[in-house]
């Protein structure tokens, strides 16, 4: 990027800065551009005083690199490769599956995820976890909007709903003797978590309240459960965004956890979760994120296999969905601008009850609840609003059976999908694995392996130039997706300009990214197919 584009993105953001004033932004709806959900509204007051709660609690960007607003004098592009890499790198997480031979039995070889934020602070999640009491894995991204307060809510509990929803009656009843004779419960979930992907603790136990109300429910069902893993995650997503939207119109003299459940309400998320068990691959989407399997043809040449729809006003189903669910006097204002009511992008979300919720009760809950406007919370009813509800967290669910060429699965925001193709996308993985394995030296251990010879090893790889490569595929893709030019290839300047714009700019040229790439065992899965 030239001194002079720099110059220009500087220019362009304080007139526009200028010409909307300062203050706290809240999000409702920018006709015209694609790449934001929501508009700008500015009050007078800041979000979250002296003594009250926030959800907005995982990893910000590094500060020491990041301009805070366009008003600074000293206003500079420039970063070191070495700053790059940190900010790039602050977000990685990866986990390989082995078992006790240190083998991979698993038809997940390894996961490598990271997280990049445009909104300060982030509101993009993530979640990862192997299910202990059924079989399989299950990877999930959540894209928050109006806030991080839904998508923090629902990365920590959707896993959770899904696994249960699996269960058979004879684990769901042990499970409920020992929460009755208050003994210790064996674990569901193992997670897989970078540090900062804290749990929200003060509100934890009311949360495993709600979710022991629904294994309940699913125990007064007269028969064994026995949900197909379609039938379990659609109804994981629906029953737990009906936990949302009950829990704040239920009586709570906690303050916090009032003001928390009025968060996650009023804020909302999309959320596309994949479950792997053996060769069997689902995804369950509500939203905008996507899920692309990578396919390697027998050719050499890679393939990509889309697994999720883009739930909004582009999408034909979509519209003609909402046309049977509401009047024929309304066909020509459920989508204004190309957002549903002229408001939202996605078509369907958690949370969101603005959207759902009749005029009177969003009046009467918002009406009885403390200060809404320094939760950042507003009452806003658009224009048409006849027949809630207009939002669904209902998923669709997507069906998969992994073949040997299927070689991996790429999860992300729609902060990705926005810079970059489904097939720029493979095609990067692709030509990253490839590089990997021209760069590293076989792996020939001499017994016995001693740490000087693993030392020695290493030393080869970097001498070959591996360390200079992103170890991590989810950073190289972020990389590309903020740092290429019109060849496709990442031009530094642009990288570091894209990565120091102030965060009162950051969000008009990138969403928040988030990406997890799942890597399957071939091996396992030619196994699978030889004994079946």
């Amino acid at each position: 990027m030239s001194r002079t584009v720099s110059s220009w993105l500087l220019g362009s953001a304080r007139s526009s800065i200028v010409s909307l004033g300062k203050g706290r932004c809240y999000s409702i709806c920018i006709p015209n551009r694609n790449k934001i959900k929501w508009k700008l509204i500015f009050s007078k007051t800041h979000p979250y005083p002296a003594g009250s709660c926030s959800l907005d609690r995982t990893f910000s960007f590094p500060k020491a690199f990041r301009h805070t607003s366009t008003e600074e004098e000293h206003f500079s592009f420039q970063l070191s490769p070495a700053q790059i890499n940190h900010i790039l790198r602050a977000g990685e997480l990866s986990h390989r599956t082995l078992d006790l031979n240190g083998k991979s039995a698993n038809s997940v070889l390894r996961f490598e995820s990271n997280q990049l934020a445009s909104n300060s602070p982030i509101e993009d999640r993530r979640s990862a976890a192997t299910c202990l009491q059924t079989a399989g894995m299950m990877f999930g991204v959540f894209d928050g909007h109006a806030g991080a307060a839904c998508a923090q809510a629902v990365s920590e509990r959707l896993l959770h709903y899904i696994a249960v929803s699996l269960m058979p009656r004879q684990s769901l009843e042990e499970i409920e003797l020992a929460v009755e004779a208050m003994k210790p419960v064996r674990p569901i979930l193992q997670w897989h978590r970078h540090p900062n992907d804290v749990e929200y603790q003060e509100i934890s136990s009311q949360y495993f309240e709600n979710l022991r109300v629904y294994w309940q429910h699913l125990l007064d069902l007269d028969t064994e459960p026995g949900f197909s893993l379609e039938e379990a995650m659609i109804c994981a997503f629906k029953r737990l965004d009906s936990d949302i939207s009950l829990e704040v119109q239920a009586p709570q003299e906690n303050e916090l956890m009032r003001n928390i459940a009025l968060q996650v309400a009023f804020s909302g998320a999309t959320a596309c979760v994949a479950h792997i068990d053996g060769v069997h691959l689902h995804v369950a989407n509500t939203g905008d994120c996507r899920a692309v399997l990578g396919i390697r043809e027998e050719d050499g040449t890679w393939s990509t296999l889309p697994l999720t729809r883009d739930h909004n006003a582009y999408d034909e189903f979509e519209i003609r969905r909402l046309k049977r669910e509401h009047p024929r006097s309304e066909e020509k204002t459920l989508f204004v601008n190309d957002r549903l009511l002229g408001i939202l992008m996605p078509s369907r979300a958690f949370g969101d009850v603005q959207l759902k919720w009749s005029k009177e009760l969003q009046h009467s809950i918002l009406e009885n609840s403390c200060d809404v406007e320094a939760l950042n919370i507003y009452q806003y009813v658009p224009p048409n609003y006849h027949t809630p509800p207009y939002l669904t967290a209902e998923p669709e669910v997507t069906y998969h059976k992994l073949r040997s060429k299927d070689k991996f699965l790429v999860i992300a925001s729609d902060g990705l999908w926005e810079m970059l193709s489904n097939e720029k996308v493979v095609k990067l993985v692709a030509g990253h694995l490839t590089e990997l394995n021209m760069h590293k030296p076989p792996l020939t251990f001499k017994k016995p392996v001693n740490l000087g010879y693993m030392h020695n090893l290493l030393l080869q790889r970097k001498s070959k130039g591996l360390a200079s490569l992103d170890q991590n595929i989810a950073t190289h893709l972020i990389r590309h997706a903020i740092g290429s030019n019109e060849y496709g290839e990442v031009d530094p300047e642009k990288l570091a300009a894209m990565l120091t714009l102030p965060e009162d700019l950051a969000r008009m040229y990138r969403d928040d990214i988030t990406v997890t790439v799942v890597y399957f065992n071939s091996e396992t899965i030619e196994d699978y197919y030889r004994n079946h």
